[in-house]
C-alpha cells in the first residue's frame, strides 16, 4: 500500500499537507501516516523540571496529531498511522522512510510567506538524496485548490 508521509506541528501549512496526503491517498488506495516532532529539549539540572517539560511537550504533540488524525477520518474515511517521536526531525524522518518500504511520498507544507519552513528548507535542498519524492504543498493554497490539486 502507498503511504504518504506527512509531519503534523500547530501550522496552518501542516494541515494543508495532511490535507493534500490524504485526497492523494484517497485517490491513489494508500495511507498516510502523520508523524508529530517533539524537539529535543534541553538538559535541565533539576531531573522533575526536565520530566514536566519533556511530559507537556508529547502531550501536546499527541494532542495535535489526535485532532489532525480525527479530522482525516471525518473528511475522508482514513484511519491514518500515527508516529510521535522526541528528537532531530529530519534524522527521524529519513529512519521512517528507511524502516517502512510502503512509504511512497514525503509530503510537506511551506508556509504561504517567509522562510518555507525548516523540514521543508532541509529536504528540498537534499531532495537528490531522499529514496522517496518530496512533495512540497504551497501554503497559500485553500482547500478547493487543494482538493483539484491532488
Amino acid at each position: 500500500m502507498r503511504i504518504y508521509l506527512t509531519v503534523i506541528d500547530d501550522t496552518p501549512e501542516a494541515e494543508i499537507a495532511l490535507r493534500f496526503a490524504a485526497r492523494r491517498a484517497v485517490k491513489t488506495g494508500g495511507g498516510v501516516e502523520i508523524l508529530a516532532l517533539i524537539p529535543q529539549q534541553e538538559f535541565i539540572a533539576f531531573g522533575g523540571v526536565q520530566a514536566t517539560i519533556e511530559d507537556e511537550a508529547r502531550l501536546q504533540a499527541e494532542g495535535l496529531v489526535a485532532k489532525a488524525a480525527g479530522t482525516l477520518i471525518e473528511e475522508s474515511g482514513l484511519r491514518p498511522s500515527i508516529v510521535v517521536r522526541q528528537g532531530d526531525g529530519p534524522k527521524i524522518i529519513r529512519e521512517m522512510i528507511a524502516a517502512n518500504a510502503d512509504i511512497a511520498a514525503l509530503v510537506l507544507g511551506a508556509a504561504a510567506s517567509g522562510a518555507p519552513g525548516p523540514l521543508v528548507t532541509h529536504f528540498a535542498g537534499d531532495v537528490g538524496a531522499l529514496p522517496v519524492p518530496l512533495m512540497i504543498i504551497p501554503g497559500n493554497l485553500d482547500r478547493a485548490a487543494i482538493d483539484r490539486l491532488s
